[in-house]
């Protein structure tokens, strides 16, 4: 029973490769981690783990005992998620990686209210525009602007992610003739997303299917998309601006969308959670509430 108990331990120092960062993922010490594993070796008469200052890797007989030791871990979680869709009230601890800006400006305000709606659920909320390894760093799931890649995982759309290029009022009535068509952009002060692969090359869409670009160029870049904002309302000149972003500005009339009569290329923000065989109710009522709150499939940022 001692070495069945371990199990989720050595799981999670072979899956991140590291004491510390299991002891993270566990929530326990770091010496507790060490301490087990080391009393798993002795229960089992073999080493499972390669030590040194810098690395930790399975030794042959540590590879032999994950084939198992894993697969026993998945079927424990899973059957903590069957007995979790028979109970009336969705409890424990729910873990969640959200991109930065997203997260501040629209996910983080839901948080409250969730969590009076059900009391027994914890939040641990992480803003972190890296893409970590969910199953490894114990993230219950995450919500990403991209598409998934990892085939151990499911994707729920949650709402699709529009861009729209945008000037201040006072620079549309300043130069609004030369606003007509997105070609004219080539000639304006143009402000740039710094971490967009195509920070000066914007893609149109007409309503006639016709596709085509434009090189912009202008004296501001910058990495955060809310800095970008706040530079064109300023009045410094014209930017291509996520909706999440921008919505509440235009609405407001602090920003003008220009060229309705085009699209961008568009995202979609995905919530994506490991693949198991019970989604646990607390990820479903989660996902539930996140739909219903961003607009049920059409983002209530679009709304202008």
């Amino acid at each position: 029973m001692d070495t069945f108990n371990a199990i989720p331990i050595f799981v999670a120092v072979a899956d991140s490769a590291g004491f510390s960062s299991a002891a993270r993922v566990l929530g326990i010490s770091k010496s507790a981690v060490s301490k087990r594993i080391t009393q798993l070796e002795q229960q089992l008469g073999a080493r499972l783990f390669y030590r040194s200052t810098r690395n930790l890797s399975l030794t042959e007989a540590g590879e032999r005992y994950y084939q198992y030791a894993s697969q026993a871990n998945r079927a424990a979680k899973q059957a903590e998620d069957a007995v979790s869709e028979l109970q009336g009230e969705p409890k424990g601890l729910l873990k969640i990686q959200v991109p930065m800006t997203i997260g501040q400006m629209h996910l983080a305000s839901l948080i409250p209210e969730f969590i009076e709606r059900y009391p027994e659920i914890q939040i641990d909320l992480v803003m972190d525009d890296d893409e970590i390894n969910l199953i490894e760093q114990g993230f219950d799931l995450a919500i990403r602007a991209d598409d998934l890649v990892d085939s151990n995982l499911i994707a729920r759309l949650l709402v699709p992610l529009h861009s729209v290029v945008c000037v201040s009022p006072s620079f549309y009535q300043k130069h609004r003739q030369q606003l007509t068509s997105p070609s004219q952009l080539a000639d304006l002060n143009c402000i740039l997303y710094s971490y967009s692969k195509n920070a000066d090359v914007w893609q149109f869409n007409a309503n006639n299917g016709d596709e085509f670009k434009v090189k912009v160029t202008g004296n501001y870049r910058v990495n955060n998309s809310a800095a970008l904002r706040d530079a064109v309302i300023a009045g410094m000149g014209a930017a291509r601006l996520p909706t999440f972003v921008a919505g509440a500005a235009i609405q407001r009339g602090d920003l003008v969308a220009i060229f309705k009569d085009y699209t961008m290329p568009s995202k979609k923000l995905n919530a994506i959670y490991p693949e198991r065989h019970y989604l646990p109710a607390k990820v479903r009522v989660f996902l539930d509430y996140v739909i219903e709150k961003l607009g049920n499939g059409s983002a209530y940022w679009d709304e202008f």
